[in-house]
């Protein structure tokens, strides 16, 4: 007999159970959780991004439509206020944790970049989230405009993003990367500049950033000033 899995289930099983529950013991996260579990939260949450619910509603009377199915997925539908009240209150490292463990198994396999030189490639670039200022007067931007800004950081070993940021929209990329560490000799990139670094932004090494960055530009085939 064929055995059949759904997408959504093939995607559960890049978060194997086993280590999920490791981490909410970590957590402690389903302390009083009354029958709704940090796995039927993580189901849910996962359900509302891939079929872009807009709202609690959608997202529970959707589960309820497929509730048969959830069965062989360890979780079931959640009720609206159960789902608000784990989202507020659940501790979100757990989440954090989670994420940096698929991260870890997907560097194993990740290609490396195809550039000539062999040093790690890291790009930082920012998107600007326009905010009414009305509603969001906590998010200042303009004399007449509010707005934040979300710094992602890339790893060009796979095209894996590793970092996102979300910060007021004042705020530029340059300023978020002197708080990170980088691997030595790692290549840091935005659209205004190229550095190669020795652990962090701060203590940039400067000639061989020049010297490094030509070659990125001749192997790019672009020029300095297109970056």
């Amino acid at each position: 007999m064929r055995a059949f899995s759904s997408v959504f289930s093939q995607i559960l099983n890049l978060f194997p159970r086993s280590e999920f529950e490791q981490l909410v013991s970590k957590h402690r996260a389903n302390r009083h959780n009354r029958g709704f579990s940090c796995w039927t939260q993580f189901v849910s949450m996962l359900f509302c991004q891939l079929g872009r619910a807009q709202s609690l509603r959608e997202i529970c009377e959707g589960l309820k439509s497929i509730e048969g199915k959830l069965s062989h997925l360890g979780a079931h539908a959640p009720a609206r206020s159960s789902l608000a009240y784990a989202n507020a209150h659940r501790p979100w490292q757990l989440y954090e944790d989670l994420f940096h463990q698929l991260l870890g198994r997907c560097r194993d396999v990740a290609p490396r970049h195809r550039f000539r030189f062999k040093n790690k490639l890291i790009s930082m670039d920012a998107t600007t989230i326009d905010l009414c200022l009305s509603a969001f007067d906590w998010a200042a931007f303009r004399r007449k405009k509010g707005g934040i800004k979300l710094h992602l950081l890339l790893d060009h070993d796979g095209h894996l993003p590793t970092l996102a940021v979300i910060r007021p929209a004042k705020i530029h990329e340059a300023k978020i990367a002197r708080f990170l560490d980088f691997p030595t000799g790692s290549i840091w990139y935005s659209t205004a500049r190229i550095t190669i670094l020795s652990g962090s932004l701060n203590s940039a090494n400067g000639r061989s950033s020049l010297s490094l960055a030509k070659k990125f530009a001749r192997d790019t085939r672009c020029s300095l000033a297109a970056l």
